[in-house]
């Protein structure tokens, strides 16, 4: 299963389904989710072998019509992602404020660590 796959079907039940690569197609019912890889840590062996596992480091976006809609869902993304014990979770800081002049929604974003 890849870091995607797991993070659709952990967060699906939040959104309705809304949870998107990158961007949410337009007009999309809010509150949704999306996401993106943004890095993660390179795996090294001094063997050339090749790692069981790869690392990357996720942007969680939540994004709604309210400042307060979008804080409680990045507070619900949050506990959900943390209980992803097979994706080895690590919070890499907390939610930050979002707003999109374009759309006008408010939104959060924050970073994890998975593995898979």
């Amino acid at each position: 299963m890849s870091i995607e796959t797991a993070l659709f079907e952990a967060l699906r039940g939040l959104v309705a389904d809304r949870v998107y690569p990158d961007l949410a197609p337009e007009n999309t019912v809010r509150p949704y989710i999306t996401y993106q890889q943004v890095g993660g840590d390179a795996v090294n062996f001094v063997e050339n072998t090749i790692p069981s596992k790869k690392n990357a480091r996720m942007q969680i976006n939540v994004w709604a019509d309210t400042r307060l809609q979008a804080t409680a869902m990045a507070g619900t993304v949050e506990d959900v992602l943390r209980t992803l014990i097979a994706l080895q979770p690590t919070v890499l800081g907390a939610a930050i404020a979002a707003y999109d002049d374009e759309t006008k929604l408010r939104g959060t974003l924050q970073y994890f660590s998975l593995w898979i």
